[in-house]
């Protein structure tokens, strides 16, 4: 479900995440050169305050300087997930099922890389995609990049309390 950088990655600073008690949920790289930024996406029983993205931050910074996985220079962003959560793992896109998604795979799928719709359901080795009325079955293998949809006009109805 993600490129062999970002699944090495994940793997190496998990385990630091976990020993705070916090759920990695992806590892990002973006940009080049000296504006490198990886983003790291972490997530709590209690959510996630700035506090401990602090405290993540630093044990994730000690797991990088001691093992040096990136070449050059680059910052350390360490985040909550947002309303557009990244969704990495098969539980991800279980609890997800009946939302809107967003999907970028690598190799082609059915012609496309991209799909935004509702995910119907997730089989062992598949996600099940409804993109306007036509469901689209993608390998989660082939999955680069995933992320729930924000339903902003419930959320603002929400805080409104305008139903």
């Amino acid at each position: 479900m993600a490129s062999l950088e970002n699944t090495e990655l994940f793997e190496l600073l998990e385990p630091g995440a976990a020993a705070l008690g916090f759920e990695l949920l992806a590892v990002e790289i973006s940009g080049s050169g000296g504006s490198t930024v990886l983003r790291a996406y972490i997530d709590g029983a209690d959510g996630v305050a700035v506090d401990d993205c602090a405290r993540v931050s630093r044990q994730l910074s000690a797991i990088l300087d001691v093992e040096d996985p990136l070449p050059g220079r680059y910052t350390l962003e360490v985040s909550s997930p947002g309303l557009d959560r990244p969704l990495s793992k098969r539980r991800h896109f279980e609890l997800a099922i009946g939302q809107d998604v967003n999907i970028r795979t690598g190799p082609r799928v059915v012609g496309r890389h991209r799909f935004t719709g509702v995910l119907r359901r997730v089989t062992d080795d598949t996600v099940v995609v409804d993109v306007d009325g036509e469901p689209y079955d993608i390998p989660l293998l082939d999955i680069v990049k995933a992320r729930l949809v924000p339903d902003y006009e419930s959320l603002n109805k929400d805080l409104t309390g305008n139903r």
